[in-house]
């Protein structure tokens, strides 16, 4: 039997623990009993990107965008059809660089929209410019 996964709830940011060979049914949260993946992408602040990026077994893809940026709001809508299509093999988030400066600066963004992929709470990827949703999926799983 495979180990638990640890997942971190979308909503309450509490760490559940899910069979790996039921990762695929969705679940809830054993905290807040909201589902723990929703198919969108999650808001993340510095609050609780730490818990998102380090606590949970499955990777994460990050966003780091800025509202006045027109490629970040034009590929807003392949990101959010990229989560619909990665979750639950990958949780994605969007982190807002103008409200989230600490964030951008402890991460080194200089351009965005930026694509960081996160596994056990270090960056293990890095795309940098806008993509389409199937280019970011193939992105996604080349660097799994």
């Amino acid at each position: 039997m495979p180990a638990p996964m640890i997942i971190v709830c979308p909503h309450c940011h509490a760490a559940n623990r899910i069979p790996a060979d039921r990762l695929a049914d969705g679940g809830s949260c054993g905290k807040c009993k909201a589902p723990l993946f929703a198919g969108e992408p999650l808001e993340l602040g510095a609050a609780n990107f730490d818990t998102h990026a380090g606590r949970s077994d499955i990777p994460l893809l990050v966003d780091f965008w800025a509202p006045w940026c027109g490629p970040c709001r034009s590929m807003a809508p392949a990101f959010a059809q990229a989560a619909k299509q990665l979750e639950p093999e990958f949780r994605l988030a969007k982190v807002n660089t103008e409200e989230e400066q600490q964030l951008a600066a402890r991460f080194g963004i200089r351009s965005i929209p930026t694509l960081a992929l996160f596994r056990n709470g270090r960056e293990v990827a890095r795309q940098a410019g806008a993509m389409d949703a199937n280019s970011l999926i193939r992105w996604v799983r080349s660097q799994a």
